[in-house]
């Protein structure tokens, strides 16, 4: 017998009461298959990639490491919550195309919530601290180097400092 847990938490603002999952189940299992919210990726499913990063109450976690019994009460955001649907592309969406900071596209979602956190929490970020951060996920295609840039761009962007 499969010990099952209702839990409560909220997913991009939306409130989500007495969901059932399994003890065993992760935060990305739950995200992807319960709630249907598929941009969150999996990638080696050992916390290492970062492809599985959303927001937990305001900072970057790993949604594979994570039990979703651990997100009890928590505020949860994914990448879907960086615009409304098929509405206009967050200011950091557009940096990353503009500064082409993604080619194929499968990490693209945990850079893009570990730079939403981080730059919430930092808004002055530096290049340097920004290339510290992005090391913690990997990408296979880019070189970091344009993630890097659309990074530092937005950040001046929402600094008031224009386009760099």
């Amino acid at each position: 017998m499969t010990d099952k847990i209702l839990i409560s938490l909220t997913v991009n603002g939306t409130a989500y009461d007495d969901v059932l999952v399994e003890a065993r189940h992760t935060l990305v299992d739950v995200l992807r298959h319960g709630l249907g919210l598929t941009g969150t990726h999996v990638g080696c499913e050992h916390g290492v990639c970062g492809a599985c990063t959303v927001l937990v109450d305001g900072a970057p976690a790993r949604a594979c490491l994570m039990f979703a019994v651990q997100a009890e009460g928590a505020d949860i955001r994914t990448v879907e919550s960086l615009s409304d649907g098929d509405a206009e592309l967050s200011d950091l969406q557009r940096a990353f195309s503009e500064h082409h900071g993604l080619q194929c596209g499968f990490c693209t979602p945990g850079f893009l919530m570990l730079a939403e956190g981080f730059l919430a929490e930092r808004p002055q970020a530096t290049k340097e601290e920004i290339r510290e951060v992005v090391s913690a996920n990997l990408c296979r295609c880019t070189g970091y180097q344009t993630i890097v840039e659309a990074i530092d761009g937005c950040a001046r962007q929402r600094r008031g400092e224009g386009r760099q």
